[in-house]
């Protein structure tokens, strides 16, 4: 406890820090730092996290305003700062699926996969037998409603870190564990999309038909139509998704881009997928996944990761759920 009240002092000499530091490195050794926020918003951040590590120094015990700070912190692009907070909280609950499951999201922005399977793994098997609970939001959606758990959360990040490191066939299962928590379209339509990817490129058929599958034109969406809108493009619906976009101003450019190049890919246009890629991690913000995800890409190189699926076929499973499977290209 006393360590947490000691950190707490610490924090704004660890926030000078950051802003001077890259937060971290890109997997082609670009360094990265907090990215500006409008003036406005940097305001209502530095109010919500005062608040927060208020509540905190109240309440040093409590495992919840612990997480609150780290979350409050990472929104302001101190993620190596919020990683440290969680850190510190472990050491006072050991025990903490819901602080792994944070640190974990934290280590995937930072590129530090491994570090983040290793919390992931261990926080789903912490929560293993609890009961799912609605995760409350740190910036909510326009509604105001949490559309996640912590249970899919952990297994949303899960699949995530395996997915960067290439682990397709186990990132697929996991998202697809996620999919079956699913409360709501908008976790349903997430998982679904990187089950999606993960299967493909696992060679997993029967696994991306039932993913695919899990998108349609109308659902009940607050947050994630960019995936919908993915996975319709993948079902060959391409003028009905673009028809139908419920999406504003706030849509994330990196899914969007980073989808859209996996559907070149899949459709055998490696040099148009790479292209894309390419300009994405040059344009795009680097704290979101499609941009880890298309870091991830590069490094690795495309060509010897991927099955590629015949967009037809594809396209027919979407119309004709019976269908055996997938028919992927030589």
């Amino acid at each position: 406890m006393k360590l947490l009240v000691l950190t707490l002092f610490l924090l704004p000499l660890l926030a000078l820090h950051a802003c001077q530091q890259p937060q971290a490195y890109s997997l082609q050794g670009r360094s990265l730092h907090a990215p500006a926020l409008p003036d406005e918003v940097q305001a209502q951040r530095e109010l919500a996290l005062k608040q927060a590590k208020t509540i905190l120094a109240v309440h040093p015990e409590s495992e919840d305003a612990t997480i609150w700070v780290g979350r409050r912190t990472a929104y302001l692009g101190r993620y190596r700062e919020a990683i440290e907070i969680y850190t510190t909280g472990l050491q006072e609950h050991p025990e903490s699926h819901r602080l792994r499951r944070h640190r974990g999201h934290r280590y995937i922005t930072l590129r530090e996969f491994p570090a983040a399977i290793e919390d992931l793994k261990e926080a789903d098997e912490l929560s293993r037998h609890l009961t799912d609970q609605i995760e409350p939001d740190g910036m909510p959606n326009a509604q105001g409603k949490p559309r996640s758990t912590t249970r899919g959360n952990i297994l949303y990040h899960l699949g995530l870190a395996r997915y960067l490191t290439g682990s397709f066939d186990l990132a697929s299962l996991d998202f697809q564990r996620c999919l079956e928590l699913a409360r709501n379209d908008d976790m349903a339509v997430a998982a679904a999309y990187w089950m999606f990817l993960s299967a493909t490129r696992a060679g997993q058929a029967e696994l991306a038909r039932e993913a695919l599958m899990a998108a349609e034109p109308e659902m009940d969406l607050i947050e994630n139509q960019t995936y919908q809108l993915l996975l319709l493009r993948f079902q060959g619906n391409l003028i009905e998704a673009e028809s139908n976009s419920h999406l504003d101003a706030g849509v994330d450019e990196a899914t969007m881009a980073y989808g859209i190049a996996m559907h070149e890919l899949f459709q055998g246009n490696e040099q148009l997928a790479r292209a894309r890629l390419e300009q994405l991690v040059e344009s795009t913000n680097w704290a979101a996944f499609g941009h880890i995800a298309a870091e991830s890409d590069l490094t690795r190189g495309i060509e010897a990761t991927t099955m590629r699926p015949d967009p037809t076929a594809i396209s027919q499973e979407a119309v004709q759920p019976e269908a055996d499977q997938l028919t992927p290209m030589d």
